[in-house]
């Protein structure tokens, strides 16, 4: 869908990376710019590392795209760079406030000269903040790890860095339409509309959704739940004879059927229990009496019958378990949760170097 279309992506480790990948599986060509004393720092964080020494990390969230060392504060380097920019659609960096400014390559300056070229920049707390932007840091400053964990255990980190990931596929959403309005446009956009800008905090704090509703609504403090829910009953995980289970109610109907589906006649009749209301009342009964029979037969069992009733729930899979049943490469990764494709592997550092500097864009013809 968006073949051809030129992306120059001056970004590292997890969000910036995320982003122009998504756009590099949708069919864009995307040049990685990458520092010279050792490139994307992530190509170091391992292991585990793959055959060619790569960083599974690095692997996870760069694949079509070709790889260019330059020297940002170089001005040979720079012209280059300036020469690549004219031609590109998209730009996209993670730097941190002022870095691009400093050396010339002013995204201001650049907007203006080419009316219409798209510059995305992802910082950890947003333009004027000059703190670097960690996924840890911002699950923990963004209420996420205050949410997070046992209700009477510490706060806890996601176990994924999903801040990062949130933030990423939100400057895509951004770009993507950014582009739409281009083609829209009869005429040249001004640079504020095409000059995007977004952070890791913002995505996190918007990514608390019902959440902060919640706290919003109510005046109250949001707590851990564990794996419970906080308006849902019953809608959490249960033991059963061999490997845990989630039941996840979302519905009166669907709290009926789990009921019966469960051999619990008694609950499912119970009229202080029709409504979620009712049941987050009763909270400790109903998950009390789940618990007692689910202990007593094997996970296959229950979510037998639970899926027969069409209740939703499921087994706790591991990653390998999951891997199992998507498409997936240890070179290449997961493929895309997007209607994208696989061309190009994760380079190597400046792999494709000695021929962009001499083609331009023109190398991925």
């Amino acid at each position: 869908m968006l073949s051809a279309l030129k992306v120059l992506d001056f970004t590292r480790v997890l969000a910036g990376p995320l982003c122009t990948m998504m756009l590099g599986d949708l069919g864009a060509h995307v040049l990685k710019v990458e520092r010279p004393e050792g490139g994307d720092e992530t190509r170091g964080w391992g292991p585990p590392f793959d055959p060619r020494g790569e960083s599974a990390y690095y692997l996870s969230v760069n694949r079509n795209k070709r790889s260019l060392v330059a020297d940002i504060g170089d001005r040979s380097d720079q012209e280059m760079l300036g020469h690549l920019i004219a031609e590109a659609d998209v730009v996209v960096d993670n730097f941190r406030p002022g870095t691009l400014e400093r050396r010339g390559l002013d995204p201001s300056t650049f907007l203006a000269r080419y009316p219409s070229l798209i510059w995305c920049t992802i910082t950890g707390f947003g333009p004027g903040n000059d703190r670097p932007g960690y996924d840890f840091v911002i699950q923990a400053e963004r209420g996420w790890m205050a949410i997070t964990g046992d209700p009477d255990g510490d706060p806890m980190k996601v176990g994924v860095a999903l801040a990062d990931v949130l933030a990423g596929k939100d400057a895509t959403i951004a770009i993507l339409a950014a582009l739409v309005a281009r083609g829209r446009a009869p005429s040249p956009r001004p640079v504020e509309a095409r000059r995007l800008l977004v952070s890791l905090a913002q995505s996190a704090a918007a990514a608390l959704v019902n959440v902060a509703q919640n706290a919003l609504v109510s005046g109250q403090d949001a707590k851990r739940w564990g794996n419970a829910h906080a308006n849902l009953v019953p809608y959490q995980l249960f033991a059963t004879a061999d490997r845990p289970i989630v039941i996840a109610v979302g519905s009166d109907a669907q709290w009926r059927a789990c009921a019966l589906a469960l051999d619990l006649p008694d609950l499912a009749t119970d009229a202080t229990l029709a409504t979620n209301a009712g049941r987050l009342a009763r909270r400790p009964d109903v998950v009390g009496a789940i618990a007692e029979k689910v202990r007593g037969a094997s996970a296959d069992h229950w979510l037998t019958r639970l899926d027969s009733a069409g209740v939703p729930a499921g087994r706790v899979k591991s990653v390998l378990e999951v891997l199992e049943e998507v498409e997936a490469s240890p070179l290449a990764g997961v493929a895309p949760s997007i209607p994208g494709t696989i061309r190009l592997p994760p380079p190597r550092l400046d792999e494709h170097g000695p021929l962009i500097r001499k083609r331009g864009w023109g190398a991925f013809e």
